[in-house]
C-alpha cells in the first residue's frame, strides 16, 4: 500500500503564479483566462472534474501563452488517468516557463502511473532542485526509490518530508513501509500507528498495518483476525446503515454481471493469474467489467484492457462517486482482487454497491460485513479455519490460483549442482518474509548440506546497506558470506533464467511465495514449503498439492531441513525432476484456464442462487 500524494495546485505553483502576474500585468485575455482557471479551481475543490477541465481548457483557449492554465489543465487530465494527454500539457507549460516547479511534479506523476520510473525520479528531481521545501514531492521521491529497493535513499527522502512537514500522514505511513522491507516490523507498527494518529481516517495506514502482520510469525491467526475486524469496526460500521437496495433482475439463469477490481491490472502477481483466467470466461454466461483502481499502465493492461471486457476505471473518483458508478452498472457479483493490499479500494466495497461481494486472491479476510465470501480451497481453508473470517468460505474444486505461463521464451538449464559440484538453494521471494526463524532454517540446511550455497534475489537487494545486513544475519548464525549469493531485481527474462542458478527454491514462512513458487516450477525448480496455521501459510501447500508434489511440503522447522538435506543428496532425482517438471506443471489445474473458468463459473451461479433463494451463509 503507497502512501502517495498528487498534489494539483501547491502554495509553490500559487506563488510562482503570483510572482508572474505582479511582474507582469496581465492583459485582457490573461485575465480571462485566470478567472477561467479560478473557476476550474473551485469545481475540482468541489469533486466536480469534468467541469473543472472544461474550465481549464477555456483558460489555454483564450490565452495559449498562460503556462499557468496548461499545468492546471495537465494536472487534471492525470486525475482522469490521461496520462499522455497530461504530459503534453506540462511540457507545453514549461516550454513556455521552463522555471516553473509544478509541472516537473505533474510530469513526474504521470511518467510513474506510466511505469516509467526514472523519468519521474529525474522529474522529481528536477522540481526538488527549484524549490526543495516540499515535502509532498520528497515524499513521493522516496516511493520511487522505495520500489526501486533503494531502501536508504528512499528513508532520507521521507526524512526531509517529514522534516518539513512533521504531521504528514503519508510520510510516516512510508517510513513504516521502509521499515517493513527492512524487517524491522516493530517499526514499521510505530509509523503505521503514528500516521493513524494524525489522520484516524487514513485506511491506507491500517491496511499497511494488518498488512504486515501476516509477515509476523508473534501473530497468531486469532490475532490477525481481530485486527482486521477492527479496520471494519472503524471503516465499515458507521457506513452499513447507508447500504442501498439493491434492485437486480433476480432471474437465476440469467446473464450475471461481474466485476473485478483490483490495482493490479499488470505485469503484477494478479495480472499473471487473471489473464488466461479472463480469456477464457464464458461471455454468455458472464459479462465481465474490470474497476482498475490505479492508473499505472503496461503492455499486460492494454492486453487485459482490450480483451473484450468493459473497462471502468475508478481512480481519480471518490469512494461514493466510485460505488455510485459500480452500482449504475448492476454489477451482480463483485470481486476484490486486492484485499489490504496497495491500492484496494476496500472503502468502496463498505459501501456495499454489489449485492454479492466476493474476495479473491487476499490471503486473509478482509474484516469487512459487506464481503460475502472468500474464494479459497479444501487446502488453505480447512473448516477449522473458518472462525478466522467475516466472510463465508467458497472452495474452489482444485486451487484458489491459476497461473498464465509466462510468454518470455526460457529455457531450462541442466541441474546447476552438475556444473557446480555443490547444490544451490533460491529464494526469490519478498525479503520481508525472510524473518529470523526463517533465517536459522536456511542457516541451518547450509550447514547440514555440505558446501551449499543460497541465492537470494529481491528488490531490497538492490540496496548495499540491506546487502551488508544480510551478510551479518547469517554471520551471526556461523554462514561465510562466500556462501551467499544476493542479486537485486532485474528485467522478469533476467529474472526467470535466474533460475537455471537454483537447484531447491525454500519458500520462506509463515508467508510462503505465490508468484515466485509457480514460476520457479515452470522453470523446473521444485520448492519446498513449509506447513503452517493460517490461510497465507497454505498457499505453498495448496499450490504443491494440486501440482503434484505433496512430499515437497514440511510439517514443521525440522522435518523442512531434513527434507532439503535429503532432497539434495540425490543429485540424479532432482535432475530427472528438473526435466519433466515444467511438462507436468502444465498439465495441472493450476495452468488450466478453461477448466478453472468453468469452476469459477459454477461458483458465481452458486452464490448468485443462494442470494436469489435467500441462504446466503452466515460468516463464521
Amino acid at each position: 500500500m503507497l502512501g502517495w500524494i498528487g498534489k494539483l495546485f501547491s502554495s509553490p505553483a500559487r506563488a510562482e503564479h503570483d510572482a508572474a502576474t505582479a511582474a507582469s500585468p496581465p492583459d485582457a485575455s490573461r485575465r480571462q483566462a485566470e478567472a477561467c482557471k479560478d473557476r476550474g479551481n473551485a469545481h475540482l475543490a468541489n469533486g466536480e472534474l469534468d467541469a473543472a477541465l472544461a474550465c481549464y481548457r477555456q483558460a489555454v483557449d483564450i490565452d495559449p501563452g498562460y503556462a499557468e492554465g496548461h499545468n492546471n489543465l495537465g494536472a487534471a487530465l492525470l486525475q482522469q488517468g490521461r496520462n499522455d494527454e497530461a504530459i503534453a500539457c506540462c511540457r507545453r507549460a514549461l516550454a513556455l516557463k521552463p522555471d516553473l516547479v509544478q509541472p516537473h511534479v505533474n510530469l513526474g506523476n504521470a511518467y510513474k502511473n506510466q511505469g516509467r520510473k526514472d523519468q519521474a525520479i529525474a522529474c522529481f528531481h528536477a522540481a526538488l532542485s527549484r524549490n526543495a521545501d516540499l515535502p509532498e514531492v520528497h515524499n513521493n521521491l522516496g516511493l520511487l526509490l522505495l520500489e526501486r529497493g533503494r531502501l536508504d535513499d528512499a528513508l532520507v527522502c521521507f526524512g526531509k518530508a517529514l522534516a518539513l512537514a512533521p504531521d504528514l500522514a503519508p510520510a510516516h505511513n512510508n517510513m513504516g513501509m521502509a521499515a517493513a522491507d527492512q524487517g524491522r516490523l516493530d517499526d514499521a507498527y510505530v509509523h503505521y500507528q503514528k500516521a493513524l494518529v494524525l489522520r484516524p481516517d487514513y485506511a491506507e495506514a491500517m491496511s499497511n498495518f494488518l498488512l504486515t502482520t501476516q509477515y509476523d510469525a508473534s501473530y497468531s491467526p486469532l490475532a490477525i483476525y481481530e485486527e482486521h475486524l477492527r479496520f471494519g469496526e472503524r471503516f465499515e460500521t458507521p457506513r452499513r446503515n447507508a447500504w442501498p437496495r439493491h434492485d437486480n433482475d433476480r432471474a437465476p439463469g440469467r446473464r450475471l454481471k461481474i466485476g473485478f477490481v483490483s490495482g493490479d491490472f499488470r505485469a503484477h502477481p494478479v495480472g499473471y493469474f487473471m489473464e488466461n483466467v479472463l480469456a477464457h470466461l464464458d461471455p454468455r454466461a458472464l459479462d465481465v467489467s474490470l474497476y482498475p483502481t490505479s492508473p499505472e499502465a503496461d503492455e499486460l493492461t492494454r492486453r487485459l484492457r482490450d480483451g473484450g471486457v468493459c473497462w471502468r476505471p475508478l481512480h481519480g473518483l471518490s469512494d461514493d462517486d466510485a460505488a455510485r458508478r459500480i452500482g449504475a452498472d448492476g454489477i451482480d457479483i463483485l470481486v476484490d482482487l486486492s484485499g489490504h493490499t496497495a491500492d484496494n479500494r476496500l472503502l468502496v466495497f463498505a459501501r456495499k454497491p454489489a449485492p454479492i461481494q466476493v474476495s479473491w486472491l487476499y490471503f486473509s479476510t478482509t474484516g469487512l460485513q459487506s464481503m460475502d465470501y472468500l474464494l479459497c480451497d479444501r487446502h488453505v481453508m480447512p473448516p477449522t479455519a473458518e472462525a478466522f473470517l467475516t466472510e463465508a468460505p467458497w472452495r474452489l474444486p482444485d486451487s484458489y490460483l491459476c497461473f498464465t505461463p509466462p510468454r518470455e521464451d526460457v529455457a531450462i538449464g541442466e541441474l546447476p549442482a552438475r556444473q557446480n559440484g555443490h547444490v544451490t538453494f533460491g529464494c526469490f521471494n519478498n525479503l520481508t518474509k525472510a524473518n529470523e526463524a526463517v533465517v536459522r532454517c536456511w542457516a541451518q540446511i547450509l550447514r547440514t548440506v555440505a558446501d551449499s550455497r543460497l541465492f537470494l534475489k529481491s528488490r531490497q537487494l538492490n540496496d548495499a546497506a540491506t546487502r551488508s545486513a544480510v551478510v551479518g544475519r547469517f554471520g551471526a548464525q556461523g554462514i561465510d558470506a562466500g556462501r551467499l549469493i544476493l542479486e537485486g531485481s532485474s528485467p522478469r527474462v533476467d529474472y526467470l533464467a535466474s533460475y537455471n542458478r537454483v537447484d531447491i527454491a525454500l519458500d520462506p514462512f509463515p508467508f510462503p511465495g505465490g508468484t515466485t513458487t509457480v514460476e520457479a516450477l515452470w522453470m523446473g525448480v521444485p520448492v519446498l514449503s513449509r506447513a503452517g496455521d493460517r490461510f497465507i501459510s497454505r498457499a505453498g501447500e495448496s499450490i504443491l498439492r494440486t501440482a503434484g508434489l505433496p512430499d515437497w511440503i514440511a510439517r514443521d522447522d525440522a522435518d523442512y531441513v531434513a527434507k532439503a538435506a535429503s532432497f539434495a543428496a540425490a543429485a540424479e532425482n532432482l535432475a530427472q525432476l528438473r526435466s519433466t517438471l515444467r511438462p507436468r506443471f502444465l498439465a495441472s489445474p493450476l495452468c488450466d484456464a478453461p477448466r478453472f473458468a468453468r469452476n469459477l463459473e459454477a461458483a458465481f451461479r452458486g452464490m448468485w442462487k443462494a442470494y436469489v433463494e435467500g441462504d446466503r451463509a452466515p460468516p463464521a
